[in-house]
């Protein structure tokens, strides 16, 4: 019996039957309804906690009364942080409970009343097909995509075709960067057809068709009102760039690379005057609190590089942000906070704890960030991996990274790729973390793949089509071993055999001895044409080709070792599959 000690501090596992061996998570015990919901353990010399949540800030004649709050006679809430303060479960916090499991719907108001969660869903935007979900680090781990026409490429309709694919590949919510076409034509479309939030950048709008330095405090109102009117559920508002940030950006390898950043930061300098943005900003607060339109307060001065992270205007920015969640509370403003895009892994974690600190615990909302500035054309990998860490160190949503990041604005299938790596981050972190039931669906994975059951191996895989079609690839027969080590070297079929084992063996995974592969799909045909290691014609041919070879036709292939006697079905392999290269035997003699 081993006497070794491990680093359990009290999380909870995240397989709910506590499947396998595994003891479970290594993080820090879960403390829901305070400072530390799901966390990862601190390495020496991080910030702490801040000791304040929303409540802190209540409005003026508000007042606290255990976990709820009284308002002044006669107020009518109309925000989800109102309703959560008041004690009100909302019927979008209901919704938020059903989609988080290990939630109920008085401890997403709680999360809600306390600043640490948002619930993004405006009035207006409610009345389409909206689902309510919720951002916070209490929660599963939420993803977002980009998308949004360019002045040189897209349109409305192309824009909307993306919507509805971010979705199939799980973005939670959506954010409508459009700088070029009819914006306010391709906002309402998206908002109309969305099933998930979408956040805007409104500076981009108000510019169009003037100059930055011709912005006024009045355009800017208007132009906040008509999207809040529109329906958009989270608005990204540059509001901590101030003036006495600039100089710390005057050394920077890559200055400002926020576009609203940069814009608000020519407009003072051309004015010499302080961010209208932080200047006007209770009255901003009191346009999105009509709507419900929760804050993104954004990170204009984030890094473009490694060598900008963690530095002093990036950090000084946050510090405002700070100041400005406190004010939005106040106002009743739901708030999350945007984070930096480009840091050194070993510099994450401090990011995010910082954010935890300066912030009071609102929702942190980042973009990657990308660990390596040297990989264009792959920084949906080069982003997920610091992705990764930013949600098991506190961030609450992940801002995906396509293949076309930093060269052009993505396709359709960029964003496939985005989504898939952002998934893959946030999943990895909700199963660190220990948030229960998030190892569940691998756990499943696992049993089919134990039990060398090809088809619900698929059926249970994120994106079933790609994994099914890498299959056929090689070896288009339901046999008990894959193309990777043939059938002498499956490690999994030798343990499946082993009856002393467990593996392979779990009720309802085991798979029938006459299942067959059935033919490709047109998704499936379509990814194999794109990988271009078949022919068209051995694509074509490829569902009755290699049946025929292993004599399948009409049946089970012979090599399948349930089917023959396991050396017939080696002999079948060696002589028309896949040729192992192996030592030559050696006699006892020799």
């Amino acid at each position: 019996m081993s006497t070794r000690t491990l680093p359990l501090r009290g999380a909870a596992n995240p397989s709910s039957l506590r499947d396998g061996t595994n003891p479970g998570s290594f993080a820090n015990a879960p403390n829901l309804g305070g400072a530390l919901t799901f966390s990862s353990p601190d390495t020496p010399g991080m910030p702490q906690p801040s000791d304040k949540t929303a409540w802190d800030f209540l409005p003026p004649g508000w007042r606290r009364e255990g976990d709820r709050a009284i308002a002044p006679a006669g107020f009518v809430p109309v925000t989800q942080l109102e309703h959560a303060r008041l004690g009100n479960i909302t019927p979008e916090m209901k919704r938020v409970a059903e989609r988080e499991p290990h939630l109920s719907a008085e401890q997403v108001r709680t999360e809600v009343a306390a600043g640490r969660m948002i619930i993004p869903a405006n009035t207006q935007h409610l009345q389409h097909a909206l689902e309510p979900m919720c951002i916070g680090r209490a929660s599963k781990t939420k993803i977002n995509a980009n998308m949004g026409a360019s002045p040189v490429s897209s349109s409305t309709d192309e824009e909307v075709e993306k919507l509805k694919w971010a979705e199939r590949w799980g973005a939670d919510t959506v954010m409508d960067l459009s700088t070029g076409g009819n914006l306010d034509e391709c906002r309402q479309a998206i908002i109309q057809n969305s099933r998930v939030p979408i956040g805007t950048v409104p500076i981009y709008s108000m510019i169009i068709g003037r100059k930055i330095e011709d912005l006024s405090v009045e355009v800017i109102l208007e132009s906040l009102r008509q999207q809040a009117k529109q329906g958009v559920d989270y608005f990204t508002i540059h509001a901590g760039v101030l003036r006495e940030h600039l100089p710390f950006v005057q050394r920077r390898l890559i200055g400002i690379v926020s576009r609203g950043g940069s814009l608000l930061a020519k407009w003072m300098l051309v004015h010499g005057k302080q961010n209208p943005m932080y200047a006007h900003f209770d009255e901003i607060c009191d346009i999105m609190r009509e709507y419900d339109v929760s804050f993104s307060l954004g990170d204009g001065l984030r890094p473009g590089g490694l060598a900008d992270a963690s530095d002093e205007a990036q950090l000084s920015e946050l510090s405002t942000l700070g100041e400005l969640t406190e004010k939005a509370w106040r106002k009743g403003v739901q708030v999350m906070i945007e984070g930096p895009g480009h840091v050194p892994f070993d510099q994450i974690e401090y990011n995010m704890k910082l954010e935890r600190q300066l912030c009071h615990g609102a929702p942190f909302y980042v973009l990657g960030p990308l660990v390596t500035d040297v990989f264009p054309g792959y920084d949906h990998i080069t982003s997920c991996i610091g992705a990764t860490a930013a949600a098991y160190h506190g961030a609450s949503m992940l801002c995906y990274v396509t293949p076309k990041e930093h060269v052009g604005l993505p396709k359709k299938d960029d964003v496939k790729q985005g989504c898939i790596a952002y998934k893959i981050a946030a999943h990895a972190a909700d199963v660190a973390l220990g948030i229960p039931g998030s190892r569940d669906w691998d756990d499943s994975l696992t049993k089919a793949r134990a039990a060398l059951n090809w088809e619900k191996h698929f059926e249970l895989a994120f994106d079933g089509d790609t994994a099914r079609a890498f299959h056929d690839e090689d070896l288009d027969v339901d046999t008990d071993f894959c193309a990777m080590c043939g059938h002498d070297w499956c490690s999994v079929r030798i343990s499946k055999e082993i009856v002393e084992f467990a593996s392979g063996k779990a009720d309802g995974f085991t798979r029938d001895k006459i299942a067959q592969s059935a033919a490709l799909t047109p998704e499936q045909r379509e990814i194999l044409e794109k990988r271009g290691v078949l022919s068209p014609e051995e694509i074509h041919r490829l569902a009755s080709k290699t049946r025929k070879a292993v004599g399948a036709e009409g049946s089970k292939g012979s090599c399948h070792s349930d089917y023959v006697e396991p050396q017939t079905a080696q002999q079948i392999q060696e002589q028309r599959l896949v040729q192992l290269r192996t030592k030559p035997e050696v006699s006892a003699a020799e």
